[in-house]
């Protein structure tokens, strides 16, 4: 071979695509499964992504993470913040409360609200402690499969091979084009408003989960206001005739959050970005050969009312982890084939089913039916005199409830 040539690609067993918490769990659960685990990713390792993002992990998730890696959910929920009150307002009127009593001591969170990126940095901590290896500033151009297993070709030509991939690499997925699977589904018309505040020491704010249907104060706009550790998230639900820029300008960011929160957090604003939420799923959740598993925000988007997108990309990955484990140790290809397939046709009916719920929600939040419209009006005039309409009017804007027989079907 000439000094010319490329040298060839090392075989690795399994690859995982993408540093974010899909590809991070798809990592812990290969170490925990005895298999090596390298993660390749196009950012540089110092690299910090602005923003809370998903900053809510569920109880199952902390579990999740805890069962890979022991200590690390206690870890997140330790660094996270939890509020045990939540309110509810329509129209300046509060319509529900409830306070939750304290948590008995040693057991995990029923939640914890942590910036993403921060719950990243302990997840590769973790990684790296178990021996994950981290191939930093690769991206993945494309990919060939072949029933023997995958080459992915990175943005300098550089192959990578492997007998599997875990494709974590986020919405534009390059290895889900290469598979040619399509996202399926709409995105929302509406536009949402999301800002990160610091928190303001001189003026303090109850550590309480607060939402506002029609906002008198913010011209009849929905408002959600969540803590962080750290700060806070406001999310502005923007009506149809709005400009966005109004509204994520310096001074109209000033304007309307000192008129839904003390005068001083307009001069907090850590970020602000604005959304338009999709609502996709993928085609398959494995490529014709199944040698490539999607998992993550490669394979599902979802409006993020319910917090369905991180915490479902976690049982996607450990899922992933536990098929392509049964596919490495079966007797021949048609049993390595049909783990595969299971695993892609249960994730795909998990995201199908959140979509399903982070659309009635977004539909709840928006009123753009009639039906839905007319139910929010009369609970709201009958809230005061009903708990349970109340209590529906707070529960509403997240989606329907897990149970727990649907929870041990889906794992969200």
């Amino acid at each position: 071979m000439s000094s010319t040539e490329p040298a060839p690609a090392t075989h690795h067993r399994v690859l995982v695509a993408g540093a974010g918490p899909a590809g991070l769990s798809a990592a812990l659960a290969l170490r925990a499964a005895g298999i090596p685990a390298t993660v390749l990713d196009r950012r540089g390792p110092d690299t910090v992504r602005p923003g809370s993002r998903a900053a809510y992990l569920h109880g199952a998730s902390l579990v999740a993470l805890e069962k890979l890696a022991p200590g690390l959910g206690h870890e997140i929920a330790g660094q996270g913040l939890m509020w045990s009150t939540k309110r509810s307002f329509w129209a300046g009127k509060e319509i529900y409360s409830k306070t939750y009593p304290p948590l008995l001591r040693g057991g995990l969170p029923p939640f914890t609200s942590l910036p993403q990126v921060r719950t990243e940095d302990l997840m590769a901590a973790a990684c790296r402690e178990r021996g994950v290896r981290f191939e930093w500033e690769v991206e993945v151009a494309t990919a060939r499969t072949s029933p023997d297993g995958v080459t992915l070709v990175d943005t300098t030509g550089r192959e990578w091979a492997a007998d599997y991939v875990i494709a974590a690499d986020g919405s534009r997925s390059a290895l889900r084009s290469a598979a040619g699977i399509a996202l399926e589904g709409p995105r929302s018309e509406h536009t949402f408003v999301v800002v990160d505040l610091d928190d303001d020491p001189a003026h303090p704010m109850p550590i309480e989960r607060v939402f506002h249907y029609n906002h008198p104060r913010a011209g009849g706009r929905n408002v959600l206001i969540v803590p962080f550790a750290g700060g806070w998230r406001v999310d502005l639900n923007l009506l149809p005739g709005d400009v966005p820029d109004d509204f994520t300008s310096p001074e109209g960011l000033r304007r309307w959050l000192g008129r839904v929160l003390p005068g001083s957090y307009g001069e907090r604003v850590r970020w602000v970005s604005t959304y338009r939420f999709a609502q996709q799923v993928a085609a398959r959740f494995t490529d014709r050969h199944h040698r490539v598993l999607l998992t993550g925000e490669a394979s599902h988007l979802f409006a993020p009312f319910g917090a369905r997108g991180m915490n479902s990309s976690i049982p996607d990955a450990i899922r992933a982890v536990e098929a392509v484990d049964e596919a490495l140790s079966a007797r021949g290809a048609a049993s390595a084939e049909a783990a595969i397939r299971r695993f892609a046709d249960e994730r795909k009916a998990a995201a199908e089913y959140n979509r399903a719920c982070a659309s009635s929600a977004l539909h709840h939040m928006l009123a753009d039916r009639p039906s839905v419209w007319l139910r929010r009006r009369t609970a709201a005039a009958v809230a005061a005199a009903g708990r349970k309409a109340g209590e529906w009017l707070d529960s509403a804007p997240y989606g329907p409830k897990l149970t727990a027989r649907r929870a041990a079907r889906t794992s969200y």
